[in-house]
């Protein structure tokens, strides 16, 4: 009588292996699926970054990145940040999204030209949709383990035409030095800007391509591979000190 129990388990033996094999591949495209696609938020512009305060008479003077402004959940507040297509195992191609609220830094308006501009962003801070790819970029990519900070420094000044009037776009190319991943390049960032009240709002986008800040692009067994370029966005709310 026990020959045919033992067979039958030798049958189901096999079948049982089969289909939690059947489940733990399904359970692993799931979770690839879930940790590394992704619905980009829409890129930075003043329509969704308005901010308004109180007036604030002359322009002249030092302009502060207030963080108090906004909302990160809604990245309605001072960030900098990337896009950069990437392509999946099991997903595709997907758009990558990281932006960090902590940034500091000033600019001065002298008349109607701004004269001088800092902006420092700590990359440590860089958050997306997915954790894993967060943590990635402390070792891999950016190394902001190593590299912490991203700086921006104006070279020239920037001439307006007139002083902004309230609710007025501008635009304008800010020329300076981008310092990412410790090494300093001359860049152009295009860049429009809105006085409201006592806020000046400003973004702007930079084509980064990689290896000109020897920035290796990441691996892992998921990502089949990385655009050798990227976008950097910025967008930053301003009050004067």
């Amino acid at each position: 009588m026990s020959a045919p129990h033992a067979s039958g388990r030798r049958l189901r033996l096999p079948i049982l292996i089969a289909v939690v094999a059947i489940a733990l591949a399904a359970a692993g495209v799931a979770g690839v699926v879930y940790m590394f696609t992704t619905s980009a938020p829409a890129a930075v512009s003043l329509a969704g970054a308005a901010a308004s305060g109180a007036g604030s008479g002359s322009l002249d003077g030092t302009w502060n990145v207030d963080t108090s402004i906004g909302q990160f959940s809604d990245f309605s507040d001072s960030f900098v940040g990337y896009r950069v297509n990437e392509n999946l195992a099991q997903v595709g191609s997907a758009t990558a999204v990281g932006r960090t609220p902590k940034v500091s830094g000033s600019l001065t308006f002298a008349g109607n030209a701004i004269t001088a501009a800092t902006i420092t962003a700590d990359l440590t801070a860089l958050t997306s949709d997915r954790s894993m790819r967060d943590g990635a970029l402390h070792q891999q990519a950016l190394e902001t383990d190593q590299f912490p900070t991203a700086t921006f420094t104006l070279t020239s000044p920037i001439g307006l035409s007139t002083a902004p009037a309230d609710g007025q776009t501008i635009s304008a190319t800010a020329q300076g030095k981008l310092t990412l991943h410790g090494v300093t390049n001359d860049v152009s960032i295009p860049l429009q800007a809105k006085l409201s009240g006592g806020v000046v709002t400003v973004v702007g986008t930079l084509p980064i391509t990689f290896a000109d800040y020897s920035i290796a692009p990441p691996h892992s067994m998921m990502v089949l591979s990385v655009d050798d370029h990227g976008t950097m966005e910025l967008q930053l709310h301003f009050t004067k000190g």
